[in-house]
């Protein structure tokens, strides 16, 4: 049995083997007898006990393509692998045994891809096109390639109930889920980003598994634990009696999916809900396998971290658990106040003033240890020396889409000018950008909450789902909640969908996204995200500059106004001043033409600086000899020189 089990490639599941047959092996330590029971009759087959709760064997007539299940103890009731590769019918259905060495990759020259440089783009299968399929995904990575997205993450594959869902109630971990495709699907999604040059990160649920379906407790009731509270359900056993399975099973997990399916990394969900009071944390554990199956390979790992603790991005040398980066919901709280107006429930703690996006640039976090009033506690840990990458900065992702009575996205909520500004500004911060799926053209499809339950399940939900939007006092009224989608509706859900063809219809925002991420690449100063490499001013109530570092002076400022016409006259203000012996030119502006806007005239004038509202714009330095200085000598007017020129270019045109 020893010689078998070097063969597998990983501890659990059904693994075919290079000589023939399938080889199970489960962890089942509450069970004297474990048989596994093959679909169409035979002969069930009984795996031996090895200890420790494990039982294995190979089955010699089995192959891939084989259904099967397991019968306890030999009771009637048969049940999935918990390690099932696919699941054809749903969680409840039988396993299928699946040979991954069958897929024949094309990536071999791929070398991986790390955080820094990424512009990621969040979507979900089911919605991301009409079709709702890993290979419809698939013929749309030429487009997303082209457009600027360098790194795709997919919210969570893992098989649950139901036709449809976002994934976070996931119950059989190693299985894709059937509504999305075949397991060669998803390698070929990823083998054709990879061509595309664009990494595949997935989204990954190890903080709780979903309420149905989840058989993992028939096993073992060793899988969880009531040591540690978790607000979806029960705790997972990461660090008690009968853990060292349980952790195994997990980090087995996150080595499968970089393995077997070529992922450049995951995602690890509310990773705050991960509770682990061993020495060796899992979370940090589990980097430590994904960079181990990436082998020479770069991978990213990126958490969700409610709290913003700042030591899970530490190096293991410094305590930490080593991860790439985490998502900034300060920013996007910043972001949706100044654009909307509104600072109820976890918005409470924010203004949307200017000073909050220059120490967003500066320091990622806004909330490093002050006391969030909302919360009623102290929020966050010091950024101080962490690297600008670490920081992924959005205003628009699966949650806080849904966390509206609408499910609507940002640009209805707030004026088109304004957001234009909002999205220069998350594009061009040294963090990392990430957008949701359709935000790139404006969709008009909302994105809810949806899952399908049983309706007694579904009631629960639905309630929870109510009780969960309460917190914002307009949501709570009986009006909204009384119009609120029903998340087990397949309608709520068939909303969602995206119309690939607004990308044309709404070409001036979708063209706005392409242009700032190509000035993004293109340009050295914007993409360097170095430590310090930013400094910024508050100049009006709603008003502040950015400036970029770059080499011997050749520096970048970014001029953002969510407010009204600014006019800057005294301007004491440094970082407004160009380097020695040039003068700023504007190199893209949020209200071109081409985007929608009205055009931007030069921000330096003789009468100071006159900065349009609800714009953003970036300058570059250029000589001032050849440029000429629009700040200096008395004559003619500004209004006389823009004048002149216009009608200059008319008469050329002409």
């Amino acid at each position: 049995m020893r010689t078998t089990r070097q063969r597998r490639r990983l501890p659990v599941g059904a693994e075919v083997l290079p000589g023939g047959g399938v080889h199970f092996r489960v962890w089942a330590p509450s069970r004297a007898r474990v048989e596994v029971v093959f679909e169409g009759g035979g002969a069930a087959h009984a795996l031996e006990p090895e200890g420790d709760g494990y039982f294995s064997a190979l089955v010699e007539r089995a192959g891939a393509g084989t259904l099967y299940r397991f019968r306890l103890d030999g009771g009637d009731y048969l049940y999935p692998d918990p390690a099932s590769r696919f699941q054809p019918g749903g969680p409840h259905g039988p396993s299928r045994v699946v040979d991954p060495s069958g897929f024949e990759w094309t990536d071999g020259g791929w070398r991986g891809a790390s955080l820094k440089g990424q512009v990621v783009y969040e979507l979900h299968i089911g919605c991301f096109t009409p079709e709702g399929t890993l290979a419809a995904a698939a013929a749309q990575l030429k487009e997303l390639a082209a457009f600027g997205v360098t790194c795709v993450e997919l919210m969570p594959v893992a098989e649950f109930p139901g036709r449809f869902g976002w994934g976070y109630d996931g119950v059989c971990l190693y299985a894709p889920t059937r509504l999305y495709g075949e397991p060669d699907d998803l390698r070929r999604f990823v083998d054709e980003a990879h061509a595309r040059g664009v990494a595949v990160i997935l989204d990954v649920v190890y903080n709780h598994l979903g309420p149905d379906g989840n058989y993992l407790g028939r096993f073992s009731e060793h899988y969880f634990t009531d040591r540690h509270k978790n607000e979806w359900g029960e705790a997972l056993n990461f660090d008690g009696r009968h853990s060292a399975p349980v952790r195994e099973f997990f980090l087995s997990n996150a080595r499968y999916w970089v393995e077997e399916f070529h992922f450049d990394g995951l995602r690890l969900d509310a990773t705050q809900s991960i509770k682990d009071d061993s020495p060796d944390h899992v979370i940090a554990a589990l980097v430590r396998e994904v960079r181990d199956a990436a082998g020479a390979r770069a991978a990213i790992v990126v958490g969700e971290n409610e709290p913003q603790d700042t030591h899970m991005v530490l190096p293991p040398g410094r305590g930490g658990h080593g991860l790439d980066g985490l998502w900034n919901d300060d920013f996007h709280h910043s972001a949706m106040v100044a654009l909307t107006g509104r600072s109820e429930a976890y918005y409470s703690d924010y203004r949307g003033a200017p000073q909050e996006f220059v120490s967003s640039a500066k320091y990622g976090f806004l909330y490093q240890g002050q006391r969030y009033k909302w919360q009623r506690r102290r929020r966050g840990t010091p950024t101080f020396g962490l690297a600008p990458q670490v920081f992924v900065n959005f205003i628009q992702n699966h949650d806080q889409i849904a966390n509206s009575a609408r499910g609507l996205r940002a640009h209805r909520q707030t004026s088109p000018a304004r957001l234009r500004a909002m999205t220069a500004l998350t594009l061009l911060l040294p963090g990392t950008p990430m957008l949701f799926m359709g935000q790139e053209f404006a969709s008009s499809a909302p994105f809810h909450y949806f899952a399908d339950h049983e309706p007694g399940l579904a009631e629960k939900v639905r309630r929870g789902r109510l009780e969960f939007l309460a917190q914002f006092r307009s949501i709570a009224t009986r009006e909204t909640r009384a119009r609120l989608p029903d998340p087990s509706d397949h309608a709520t859900f068939e909303r969602c969908k995206l119309d690939l063809s607004e990308r044309e219809r709404h070409r001036e925002v979708y063209g706005l996204h392409r242009d700032l991420l190509a000035l993004r690449r293109a340009d050295a100063v914007f993409s360097a995200q170095e430590p310090r490499g930013v400094d910024g001013a508050v100049l009006g109530a709603e008003a502040f500059v950015l400036r970029y570092f770059g080499d011997a002076g050749d520096d970048r400022l970014l001029v953002v106004n969510l407010g009204a016409d600014l006019g800057l006259n005294p301007a004491p203000e440094p970082l407004l001043a160009p380097p020695a012996g040039k003068v700023w030119r504007t190199v893209w502006s949020s209200e071109a033409y081409a985007y929608g806007g009205t055009g931007t005239p030069p921000l330096e004038t003789r009468n100071n600086w006159c900065i349009p509202g609800e714009a953003a714009v970036a300058l570059a330095p250029f000589d001032a000899s050849e440029a000429g200085d629009p700040a200096g000598g008395d004559d003619p007017s500004e209004e006389e020189e823009v004048r002149e020129e216009a009608l200059r270019e008319w008469g050329e045109e002409g």
